[in-house]
This record gives C-alpha cells, sequence and structure tokens, in this order.
C-alpha cells in the first residue's frame, strides 16, 4: 500500500470519528446525563444513520483460545467496519472500560476505537488505536 494510500485511510477514519463524536455531542445536548446506556446507544445510532454512516449494533464477537471458540460477546457499535464504539453512562471512566476496548480492538483486528461516555459533566471520548499485525509476504 502506499504512503498516500495510507493517508487517505487515515484521514478517513478520522473524518469517521469526528462524525461520530459529533453525533455524540449531539445526543448530549439533547438528553443531557442520567440515562441507562442503551437509551444513549439507541439515539446515537439515530445520529449516526442520520450522518450517512453505516451502523451495526451489538456487533457479535467471538473469543478463541488455541484456535477454540471459548466464548462470545458483543461490541456496542461499529461504524462503516472500520471504527468500534463501547459506550458507557458512569461517573467516571475507568482503566478497565480501556482495556475492554482494545480487547474488542484486538478481537476484531480493526484499528481504532472510540470509549464514549455520558457522564454527569458531559460527553467523554478517548480514542484507542491499535496496530496492525504485519501480515508475512
Amino acid at each position: 500500500m502506499s504512503i498516500l494510500s495510507k493517508q487517505n485511510k487515515k484521514m478517513e477514519k478520522e473524518d469517521i470519528t469526528h462524525k461520530i463524536i459529533g453525533a455524540a455531542y449531539k445526543v448530549f445536548n439533547t438528553l443531557g446525563f442520567g440515562f441507562l446506556e442503551s437509551i444513549y446507544h439507541k439515539a446515537l445510532l439515530i445520529e449516526l444513520q442520520k450522518a450517512g454512516l453505516k451502523v451495526e449494533s451489538e456487533k457479535a464477537l467471538k473469543v478463541y483460545y488455541n484456535d477454540i471458540v471459548i466464548g462470545d460477546f458483543s461490541i456496542d457499535i461499529f461504524v462503516e467496519d472500520a471504527v468500534v464504539i463501547e459506550l458507557k453512562s458512569v461517573e467516571n471512566l475507568s482503566k478497565a472500560h480501556e482495556v475492554q476496548l482494545v480487547n474488542y480492538l484486538n478481537g476484531l483486528e480493526k484499528e481504532i476505537g472510540l470509549l464514549i461516555n455520558f457522564g454527569p459533566s458531559g460527553v467523554d471520548v478517548k480514542r484507542k488505536y491499535r496496530k496492525p499485525k504485519m501480515k508475512a509476504e
């Protein structure tokens, strides 16, 4: 992949994350603090779709151990087959929330994720990046 192609992909993902963050602020400005995560989830899906983004809600993810499926779980929202979103509605984000998002990125082999908290002082967004594994040639 050329350097220009890599830069275009990075800019495309940055544009997507900006739209996601803007949608999260719209949701918070409309609803405020105090709702369950599921309410923010549904409202954010509406805003992301209005922004013209392809979204998947509760995307299933299998967990493997030694090539054997040992469990499964789902991520909150997956946008444009590229960005993983983990939503929270808590007083404060913890390191465990960030680790959860990184595990999702690793499980899906995706590079960028957003941890979005609809907290008492507003929207808190943490970006997490995962370097893709180099493929053997």
